[in-house]
This record gives C-alpha cells, sequence and structure tokens, in this order.
C-alpha cells in the first residue's frame, strides 16, 4: 500500500502567522501611546474644516539660481513674523514644493490685513538712530548720552561692527543695552535694548540735540513723532503690526526692536537693503570673536554706506548708530565710531544660529524675489464644519456600503475584510494624527476624500485574496493549502496593484499645488498601509481561520461552500467485499 504523500511545511506567516498579528498589534499599541505623550489625540485640522484664510504664495525671479531652499526659508521666517505681528498663535507658514509658500491663518484672524501682510515684498533700510528708550509707553526719548559708544554697564556683552577689506580705516560699533545674549536666544539678532537708567532722558516736549560740527545727520524729533514714541507700547503686537503702513523710506519713523524690548525713533533711510550685495555668517578663528556676519554692498550702497557711517561717527551716543530695519522693526542697532565702507563685519555674542539668523535677514534686502498669490481661500467656521461632518458622512457611508457588499458576498469571510479596515482605519488614524505635529500635516478636505477612495483600494486587495482562494478550492484542494498556494499569485497582483495606485499619488503630490496635495498624500498613505495591513494582518489571520471548522469545513456561511463554488467532490474509491465489483462515489 502506497504511502500518502504528506504535504510541504508552509514557511513564513503561513507556518507562524501569530508573530505577524503580534507585530501590527505593537504597532497599534505604540502609535497610540505616542499620541497620548504627545498630547495630540486628534488630527489637526485644515483651514477647509476648521475656519480660516489659507494664502498660496509662489516665489518668481528673473534670475534662475534665486530660488533655492536658502532664500526661500529666509522668506518663510519673514512671513512668519509678519503673521505672528497680526497676533495670530497658531497660524502656519511653511515651504511647499522648491516655489510655493503656504499660510494657514486660524478663524478669528483679519483675513484682509493678513492676506495684505503676506503679500507683500520685505523691506530692509538702514536707519540712523534719533532716540533710544525702552519698550514701553512710560519711557521717554533720550536723544543724547554719553560720547562713548560703548555700553555703560559692565555685564552686558557688546556686538561689534568693524570695517572690512576697504579703502577705509578700521572701525568698531558697538550694540548698546541688555546682554545680546539674551537677545539672540530669542531668535531676534543683536538687537539693543537700552534701559532708560542707563542715560539722561529729556520731556517728549524738548527739542532734540543739535548736530555735531560737521555734520549733515538731522537729528531732530518732530513733536508728533515724540508723541507717537512716548505713546507706543511694543508689547503690544497688533501695535506694531500697524505701525508704518504708509510711511515712505524718506520719512521719520519710529519702531520696534524684534523682541519689543526697546523701540527707537529713526531718521530717513540712508541706505537701502537692495544694496546689500553679500551678507554671510562665519568663524573667526584669526581674532578669536567667535561667529561673525560679513555684509559687502554694491557700488551705490559702498557709497550711501561710508557717507552716513562718517556723518555717524561724529555723533554722540545714541545717534551714533544706525538701525537694520526690517518689515519696520529693528533687527539691529550697532553703533558706529569710525568710518565704514564697502564691507564690515559684525561680531559679539553671536551663536552659529543667531548670525545665520542675522546674515540671512541682511541678504533678503538683495534678493530678487517676488511672490504672487496663486491661491485665496476664506473658509467661515461654520462652513468648515459642516464640511468636517459631511466628509465623516460620506466616508460612514461608503465603509457601510462595503461592509454590506462584503458579507452578502463573502459571508464568513467577510469578518477578515472587516476586521482588516478597522486595523488599517485605526492606522490610519493613529499615523495622520501624530503626522500633524511632526510635520505640519493638516486634514483637510481632499485629505478626507483620499481617504475614502483608499476604503475602496484597501477592499479590492482582500477581494484579490479571496478569490485566489476560491480558485484553488474550486481546482479541488483543502483550505489550508488553498490559502498558502493562492498567497503568492494574490500577493503579486496586490503588489502591482497597490504601486499603480502609489505612483499616481506620488507624481500627483510633486506636480500639484495647495489642497491638492493633501488628497495625493492620504492616497499614497492609506496605500502603503494597505500592503502592511494586508501582509502582516489579513494574510496571517486567514492562515489561522484555515485550520478552524468553520471554514475548513466549507460551512454554507463560511463563503468557502464548495457547493456553492461550483467545486464537483471528487471520485473516492472504497474497499470492497469479495465477489463485488460495484463503486461508491462520495
Amino acid at each position: 500500500m502506497a504511502a500518502p504523500k504528506r504535504g510541504r511545511k508552509p514557511s513564513g506567516s503561513q507556518g507562524y502567522p501569530g508573530r505577524a498579528l503580534a507585530v501590527i498589534l505593537l504597532a497599534i499599541v505604540a502609535l497610540t501611546g505616542g499620541m497620548f505623550l504627545s498630547g495630540h489625540t486628534t488630527p489637526r485640522l485644515g483651514i477647509d474644516l476648521a475656519g480660516g484664510t489659507s494664502i498660496t504664495l509662489t516665489a518668481k525671479s528673473d534670475q534662475t539660481n534665486a530660488i533655492n531652499k536658502t532664500n526661500m526659508d529666509t522668506a518663510v521666517g519673514i512671513i512668519e513674523r509678519r503673521v505672528n505681528g497680526l497676533g495670530v498663535s497658531e497660524a502656519e507658514v511653511q515651504t511647499q514644493g522648491d516655489r510655493n509658500i503656504i499660510v494657514n491663518i486660524p478663524k478669528g484672524t483679519n483675513a484682509d490685513q493678513a492676506e495684505k501682510q503676506v503679500g507683500t515684498t520685505a523691506q530692509l533700510f538702514f536707519r540712523p538712530v534719533l532716540a533710544e528708550v525702552a519698550g514701553t509707553p512710560a519711557a521717554t526719548p533720550s536723544p543724547s548720552s554719553s560720547p562713548t559708544g560703548k555700553a555703560s554697564s559692565p555685564a552686558s556683552p557688546s556686538s561689534t561692527a568693524k570695517a572690512g577689506t576697504t579703502s577705509s580705516p578700521s572701525s568698531s560699533a558697538t550694540t548698546q543695552g541688555r546682554a545680546v545674549t539674551d537677545a539672540l536666544k530669542s531668535g531676534s539678532s543683536s538687537t539693543p535694548s537700552a534701559p532708560a537708567s542707563q542715560a539722561p532722558t529729556a520731556p517728549a516736549s524738548e527739542p532734540a540735540a543739535p548736530p555735531a560740527p560737521g555734520s549733515t545727520l538731522d537729528t531732530s524729533i518732530p513733536a508728533d513723532l515724540q508723541a507717537k514714541l512716548a505713546a507706543l507700547d511694543c508689547s503690544d503686537k497688533e501695535a506694531r503690526a500697524n505701525l508704518n503702513l504708509k510711511a515712505k523710506p524718506t520719512d521719520k519713523i519710529v519702531a520696534c526692536s524684534q523682541d519689543g524690548t526697546a523701540k527707537y525713533a529713526l531718521g530717513p533711510s540712508a541706505v537701502d537693503g537692495k544694496n546689500v550685495k553679500k551678507a554671510a555668517a562665519q568663524y573667526d578663528t584669526q581674532t578669536g570673536n567667535g561667529w561673525v556676519v560679513t555684509l559687502s554692498f554694491d557700488g551705490a550702497g559702498s557709497k550711501d554706506f561710508s557717507k552716513i557711517t562718517s556723518v555717524l561717527s561724529q555723533q554722540q551716543r545714541p545717534n551714533n548708530q544706525f538701525a537694520i530695519v526690517l518689515d519696520n522693526e529693528v533687527v539691529s542697532a550697532p553703533s558706529v565710531n569710525q568710518t565704514l565702507s564697502g564691507s564690515a563685519e559684525i561680531y559679539g555674542s553671536f551663536t552659529q544660529e543667531s548670525a545665520q539668523d542675522l546674515a540671512n535677514v541682511l541678504s533678503y534686502g538683495s534678493l530678487p524675489l517676488t511672490f504672487d498669490k496663486s491661491d485665496v481661500t476664506k473658509v467661515s467656521a461654520a462652513v468648515g464644519g459642516e464640511q468636517l461632518h459631511g466628509g465623516i458622512i460620506a466616508g460612514a457611508v461608503g465603509l457601510a456600503l462595503v461592509m454590506l457588499y462584503l458579507i452578502a458576498y463573502y459571508r464568513g469571510l467577510s469578518f477578515v475584510a472587516i476586521l482588516s479596515l478597522v486595523v488599517s482605519a485605526i492606522l490610519t488614524y493613529e499615523i495622520m494624527t501624530l503626522l500633524g505635529p511632526a510635520i505640519g500635516f493638516a486634514l483637510n478636505l481632499p485629505a478626507v476624500c483620499g481617504a475614502i477612495v483608499a476604503i475602496g483600494i484597501t477592499a479590492d486587495s482582500f477581494i484579490v485574496f479571496f478569490e485566489r482562494i476560491r480558485d484553488e478550492l474550486r481546482e479541488g484542494r483543502s483550505l489550508q493549502p488553498a490559502v498558502a498556494r493562492g498567497w503568492p499569485r494574490a500577493r503579486r497582483t496586490i503588489l502591482v496593484s497597490d504601486f499603480v495606485s502609489f505612483l499616481s499619488a506620488a507624481v500627483l503630490f510633486i506636480v500639484s499645488v495647495g489642497k491638492v496635495q493633501g488628497f495625493a498624500f492620504t492616497l499614497g498613505l492609506t496605500t502603503l498601509l494597505d500592503v502592511a495591513v494586508v501582509f502582516l494582518f489579513t494574510k496571517p489571520l486567514m492562515t489561522i481561520l484555515a485550520r478552524k471548522k468553520f471554514y475548513a469545513g466549507g460551512h454554507p456561511w463560511s463563503g468557502l461552500d464548495p457547493r456553492a463554488l461550483g467545486v464537483t467532490p471528487p471520485l473516492r474509491r472504497t474497499r470492497r467485499p469479495a465477489g463485488r465489483t460495484d463503486v461508491k462515489e462520495a
């Protein structure tokens, strides 16, 4: 009697399906823990669902190499400071692609003012300082002080500017006021903040000190400007955002430091930021000054800079200072003791990051970048809530229809498919929630549409696998061998199908702008999750269930009933008694 054939021992998850299920379970637990540890248990909502204003800015330039990562990141920082100046605490400013900037401003913000702020080109000027006081309304201007340009407080480290390789003699400039390191930590460059107690003060109505002999600098402060300076509160972001909206470069203005600790009366612009030829941060190993910022000007800028520094070097503090003003805020205000020319070097208590920030600000004045508004979307909170509600209903209806179809057609097999859909939904929700604080991902309406489309893509993978198993059963195999043989064939089909979907999503993400990228990103993410769920959950679970009598025995409600599948039972020969020749069929 021939020995019965023994089947091959399954490999991989066929032999140890519990391991794969443990991996997917651990992933769910880890992501859930990450959600609660980060304090984010719901996905961040986009403007179209939460309400607010979304602006897409597209950079353009006559120079092909001007649009690069460094310049775009600098523009993002400037626009972010503008938006924050409106008092917005949760606004988002980020690059998208290589030439787009997305500005999302939540509900409750003046959308018209925000659109105006982010759509204008940055203005960088070098202005002489007429008066400098602390940033509170109680402070009064002090047009002049001691003849030295150095800070009177010995505890305050200084930031110095010296001449570069020019025909002018070497000179130095020192930032006044509190410790520069404190200012740099807050993200601003060496912004001075001289307390009122460090210098004698003058009443607001008293005229400013006359110019020094031989000087052409007009240090007078009109009475209305003095009153405006005295009343200015630099801690009020809204007031700072509304400063000098109609001012011209030739006007005298008042301005605050970026950290709000000092305020200034400034003269007309002496040098335009567009004349800055180059600015860079570098580490000075020769003189031991540490991180420094070097800057150079073009021909016209060199003449203007030499002229103003020649005049400022003859003045007393604070009139010997020039303010670097970006968008009506003082980034830095070093003092000048000697004439500077076409290049200079600023050094002091800089870190690498703070030196690079100041260099980027100085460079931006010469960047040939302008921005066009590619898209502006304004959504009220009520409309956003309605769209979110509608998206949830659409997703629930789509999921319910898929489940009903699976139950009606696959019966017991639908249990595997529904559990797989639930696992996929949990993973999608957790990953989207964690991507919010991680990379700034916000769930918008197109992203919701992508998630709904992904329901069909995920269900399609299950259907391919189930149909391969049924094909093997129709060939007369039992369930466990059918699962083992059907999986390699189904796997190839699933991978090819998901690769095409992911490739489409990737191309759409690259070529699209704005909210369409939300659809592409969600579609690509859920496609990757479909592969993970099918390999680590659906296949191992099906392997385990194939050992159960309900499925292996072909129960009518299992979805694997041989009669429903049109399977003809194979002939079975039995031992016949002597003298009988009939054959029974099983």
